[in-house]
C-alpha cells in the first residue's frame, strides 16, 4: 500500500568550483566538478524507485544559485516533507546550511540536521570550540588565515601535523601531502591550499592511530566502523583521503577498506559510544550524523570531525553500519525519511 504523502528529493547540481578537488597537482585533466557531486548523482533515480514504492509522489530538484526557480518550484510541489541532499550550491559549501534554513521559512519539513547545526559543523574551529566546552578531546590546532603562515618560534604544535581545508566537508584538499613532518614542508603546504583554495587552513596535530566511523541514526548509535589501512605503502599516511572516498582507481581508495563491527573491548567501546553521543548533541545534530574518532597509541579517542547528513551512498561508511545493524538501505531512507514526517505531524499538532 502506498501512502498519500508527496516526498521532494533536493540535491544540489554538480558543479566546477574548484579547479582541482584532490588536494595535490596531477598529471591528468583535472575534474570537471566535485566527485562527490558527481557520484552521489547516480543514486538519485535509484532512491527516488526506492521511495516511490511507498510513497505515492516522488520528485526530484536539482538545485543552484536560482533561488526563485526553486522557491517556485518547491511552493507548487508543496511537498510533506523533503529529502535533504544539498550539501552545497553551486560547489560552496558555506551555503548548505542557508538551503536548510529556506526549508524553514517555507514551514516545509525536511529529512537531516537543521541551518545552525550544519554551519556549526562546517567550520571546524567552531566545532572544536563546542565541542571543548562540553569535554569532548580533539587534536590540538591552530588555524591558519588566508596567506598567514604561523611563524615558526610560534608554532607550538607537535609534528607531525595535518592540514585541512577550515571550511569544506568531503575531504576535499586532503592528500597524502597533507601530513607533514617540519615547518618547511608546512609552510610548502600551506602556500599550496592558500593558492588552490583561497580560504583558511587549519592544522591539527596528527593522531596515528585507529580510525573508527561512529554512525549515530536518531538516539540509537549503530556498529562502530573501522577504517583498514594495513594495504597501504610505509611511505603513505594512513588517512582519508578525497581520492579514498571518490577515486575509485587510486591507491587510496583500493587500500582503506571499512570493517564493521570494529573490533573493540567492552570497556573502550562504551568509553567511544558515549563520547560520539556526547559530539552528536553538543552540535545539536539530529536524524542522522557520523562522528569520526582516530585512538592514539594508548587509545585515547580524538574527536576529529562530526559529518552531519553524511553520506549514504549503498556503498558509504554509515550504511555499512546500518547494515551491520539490521537495517537496509530501503529501511535506511525511509527510517530517515519518517523523522521529518514526524516532526510534520507534531508540528501540526501543535497548531491545532
Amino acid at each position: 500500500m502506498t501512502l498519500d504523502r508527496k516526498i521532494l528529493i533536493c540535491y544540489n547540481e554538480p558543479i566546477k568550483y574548484y579547479n582541482n578537488y584532490l588536494g595535490k597537482e596531477i598529471q591528468e585533466e583535472h575534474q570537471d566538478v566535485d566527485l562527490s557531486e558527481r557520484d552521489f548523482l547516480k543514486q538519485i533515480d535509484n532512491i527516488q524507485k526506492i521511495l516511490q514504492k511507498k510513497y505515492y509522489t516522488v520528485d526530484s530538484l536539482a538545485i543552484n544559485r536560482n533561488i526563485q526557480h526553486a522557491i517556485k518550484k518547491i511552493t507548487n510541489y508543496s511537498p510533506d516533507a523533503i529529502l535533504n541532499f544539498v550539501e552545497s550550491v553551486e560547489g560552496n559549501s558555506n551555503l548548505e546550511s542557508y538551503f536548510a534554513g529556506l526549508y524553514d521559512l517555507l514551514n516545509i519539513p525536511f529529512t537531516g540536521n537543521n541551518s545552525t547545526c550544519l554551519g556549526n559543523c562546517l567550520g571546524k574551529d567552531l566545532t572544536k570550540q563546542i565541542l571543548h566546552s562540553h569535554g569532548v578531546r580533539t587534536p590540538k590546532h591552530v588555524i591558519a588565515d588566508i596567506n598567514k603562515i604561523p611563524k615558526e618560534n610560534k608554532f607550538n604544535l607537535r609534528f607531525p601535523v595535518i592540514l585541512k581545508l577550515a571550511n569544506e566537508d568531503a575531504s576535499i584538499g586532503i592528500s597524502e601531502h597533507s601530513v607533514v613532518n617540519n615547518y618547511e614542508s608546512l609552510r610548502e603546504r600551506l602556500n599550496y591550499l592558500f593558492n588552490a583554495f583561497n580560504q583558511s587552513v587549519i592544522i591539527e596535530e596528527y593522531i596515528d592511530g585507529r580510525e573508527l566511523n561512529v554512525a549515530i541514526l536518531g538516539n540509537e548509535i549503530l556498529p562502530i566502523s573501522e577504517i583498514i589501512f594495513d594495504g597501504l605503502p610505509n611511505d603513505l599516511p594512513k588517512i582519508i583521503t578525497y581520492e579514498a572516498k571518490w577515486s575509485p582507481e587510486s591507491i587510496y581508495y583500493k587500500n582503506t577498506a571499512g570493517r564493521c563491527p570494529a573490533p573493540l573491548d567492552k570497556k573502550l567501546k562504551q568509553r567511544i559510544e558515549k563520547i560520539a553521543l556526547t559530539s552528536f548533541h553538543a552540535l545539536e545534530c539530529r536524524d542522522y550524523s557520523r562522528v569520526d574518532i582516530r585512538l592514539s597509541t594508548k587509545n585515547v579517542p580524538y574527536v576529529i570531525e562530526i559529518n552531519p547528513n553524511p553520506d549514504i551512498s549503498p556503498d558509504s561508511g554509515f550504511v555499512r553500519s546500518a547494515n551491520a545493524a539490521g537495517i537496509s538501505y530501503e529501511q535506511l531512507l525511509n527510517k530517515i525519511l519518517n523523522f521529518a514526517l514526524n516532526r510534520a505531524q507534531y508540528d501540526t499538532q501543535i497548531a491545532i
